[in-house]
């Protein structure tokens, strides 16, 4: 992530980033350049979202959520403290997050598990993600699917649980068979899958 340069009281504000007249951004939030937070949305002191991201309207972030660059926030989407969330990574309407298993009114643990969205992984609308665990890099869940435990880089991911139902390229489409272990897409680009794990080829 880029350094920020311009400070605007305890709050970084990129000079280039946008945010909406009807937008709430806390003091102590960072925002980086171009990126553009949209009408309801509310961004809580410590949040620290990269470049070029679009937070949609009527979204919550919460002050230990890490963005990174080229990050998509589609409407209706609350992120809770423990979330990182790495560049490039998709996350469509209504997608919900959890950071407790065992969540009790007015009882607060001393920290909050982690959960990583890792570069380029992608998240259907209505998706459910429980806390403490890893969705992997260009992963696909999707839509309606309940992830409770951690997905491999490039596995698609459907149902509730959500299980592997094949992989996919970084380009987002479904890898097609092609002997052995090969996979390849139709963007040209070619694969290896063994033991649950998919791995692009150089």
């Amino acid at each position: 992530m880029t350094p920020l340069p311009v400070p605007f009281g305890r709050t970084l504000v990129h000079p280039e980033a946008l945010v909406h007249a009807n937008a709430v951004v806390d003091s102590g939030v960072t925002l980086g350049s171009r990126t553009r937070v949209w009408a309801f949305a509310h961004i809580a002191t410590g949040a620290v979202i990269g470049e070029d991201c679009n937070i949609c309207d009527h979204t919550f972030v919460e002050g230990n959520v890490r963005i990174g660059d080229r990050v998509t926030i589609k409407c209706g989407v609350y992120l809770w403290d423990g979330l990182r969330i790495e560049d490039d990574v998709f996350v469509g309407p209504s997608v919900v997050f959890t950071n407790a298993l065992r969540p009790r009114s007015k009882q607060y643990p001393a920290e909050y598990p982690l959960t990583f969205l890792k570069q380029g992984s992608s998240f259907g609308a209505n998706c459910t993600i429980l806390p403490d665990l890893t969705v992997g890099r260009w992963a696909m869940v999707g839509a309606g699917a309940v992830v409770t435990r951690s997905v491999p880089d490039y596995a698609l991911v459907l149902g509730n649980p959500a299980k592997i139902h094949g992989w996919v390229c970084r380009c987002g489409e479904k890898l097609i068979p092609a002997g052995n272990d090969s996979l390849s897409c139709s963007c040209g680009k070619t694969y290896r899958s063994a033991e649950g794990e998919c791995r692009e080829q150089s």
